[in-house]
């Protein structure tokens, strides 16, 4: 296991090497998270069919089959919204505010994103490791939990793309749908995702132990979406274009979990 584990994360930093030449090359970094939804996909989908020696069972299957049509789905959405657009905002502000040293200081950057990606999929590992036979209950509530978010990203993404496609909310701030109960219900999914691989992983009669390790890795990306590199830019930047409109916004409207929004006072 220490060998496949090596392996996929070398295949990792050489994804995300090959991402610093992509940007490089089109000037637009947003195909950097391209790069690291399909690669971080990849790297679970290795791991669910590779852990067992026998072969994959119906549980590694499924799981490899879950990690791969959250890759597709998030990886496509944002393939769609970089190719043929202007460069992120976060970005954007790195070519600025790295100035020269850009380039180089990028590359170690998306070097740090692959070891996070291989930190993340080690979730995916643990859980395709149990040697349940079978899903068992907690894999049953792991497929029902990653379906719901990979359907519930999908959905807030489709809402804003869709508000934003209308010329008369150019402006606004998107408060329809999902985003009515929360400001990042797309990050919210995503985060509800990579809480599935511990229902996968974790054994209750203590068959398993090194399971409970996979909950690192929704610690791990809660931590990112709403302290990091998630919410915090984010805001920031909509309420430099929106103002007060984006602070009644917030007022209003939970973060993250998605809750029954406030009324203005």
């Amino acid at each position: 296991m220490v060998a496949l584990i090596v392996l996929v994360t070398v295949g990792l930093s050489v994804a995300m090497a090959g991402a610093w030449v992509v940007q490089r090359v089109t000037r637009n970094a947003g195909w950097v998270d391209v790069v690291w939804t399909f690669a971080t996909g990849a790297a679970g989908v290795a791991y669910a069919l590779a852990v067992r020696p026998d072969g994959p069972g119906l549980r590694q299957v499924v799981l490899a089959g879950l990690i791969a049509a959250w890759s597709l789905r998030l990886g496509l959405y944002i393939l769609g919204r970089t190719h043929g657009r202007p460069e992120d905002t976060r970005y954007a502000n790195f070519r600025v505010e790295w100035g020269a040293g850009f380039e180089r200081r990028m590359f170690w950057f998306l070097q740090i994103q692959a070891v996070a990606a291989a930190f993340l999929a080690v979730s995916m590992l643990l859980a395709a490791a149990n040697p349940r036979v079978g899903l068992g209950p907690g894999g049953v509530a792991g497929v029902v939990v990653l379906v719901i978010a990979v359907i519930g990203e999908g959905v807030a993404d489709a809402q804003l793309r869709r508000f934003r496609a209308d010329p008369a909310n150019h402006g606004r701030v998107c408060d329809t749908g999902l985003w009515g109960w929360s400001r990042h219900p797309n990050y919210f999914f995503e985060w509800a995702a990579w809480l599935a691989y511990p229902l996968f992983a974790i054994d209750l009669g203590g068959g398993y132990a090194w399971g409970w390790l996979a909950l690192s890795a929704p610690a791990f990306m809660y931590w990112l979406l709403v302290h990091v590199s998630g919410i915090p830019p984010l805001e920031q930047q909509m309420l430099r274009s929106r103002g007060d409109a984006f602070r009644a916004y917030q007022a209003r409207v939970s973060p993250f979990i998605p809750l029954p929004p406030r009324r203005a006072t």
